[in-house]
């Protein structure tokens, strides 16, 4: 398209926009879907620097190029959440624990230290190294200087001993 088309182009659009703009809104329903096609359209004819034949109905040309942007703004609308459905995403439940959680939750960890201080010495060490400071089972049998396999015996039983504690308490 041409320089004098673009130009010719945008007059009609500029003469005729009200007409344009109320075609849009009847074939959508709404105004500023209308208005949004219509500046979209502007825009386009302002980046036209194209070589070509004249347009025989610019109104047609320009009402087609209005719909289109119009279309194209629908489809991109339609690829995003509306405010109520992120308002859903966005509402998280209330995860935090009330106030009988926590009393409970205390009240096993009191049972589990308690369970933890019976057990003999090295035991304890043993678990308290392996799963609650996360070493390496291997590691705290070199520091311990102990084998390997009864540190894996130590923690079986320590753990067991502390389950079963734990369970008495609850009484389960």
């Amino acid at each position: 398209m041409s320089d004098a088309n673009s130009a010719s182009l945008r007059d009609v659009m500029t003469e005729r926009y009200s007409e344009i703009r109320q075609r849009l809104v009847r074939r959508f329903g709404c105004v500023d879907l209308a208005s949004d096609a219509l500046h979209d359209t502007w825009l386009k004819l302002e980046r036209y620097q194209q070589e070509g034949d004249a347009i025989r109905q610019p109104l047609g040309y320009l009402i087609r190029m209005a719909t289109n942007a119009a279309i194209d703004r629908l489809r991109q609308q339609d690829r995003y959440l509306s405010g109520e459905e992120v308002e859903n995403l966005l509402a998280c439940p209330d995860l935090s624990p009330g106030p009988g959680e926590l009393a409970e939750a205390a009240s096993e960890f009191e049972a589990l230290v308690a369970a933890v201080e019976e057990l003999p010495r090295r035991c304890q060490e043993i678990l308290i190294a392996v799963r609650i400071e996360g070493q390496p089972q291997r590691e705290v049998a070199q520091r311990l200087g102990i084998s390997l396999r009864l540190v894996e015996l130590e923690l079986k039983r320590a753990q067991e001993y502390c389950a079963a504690r734990m369970k008495r308490q609850s009484g389960s």
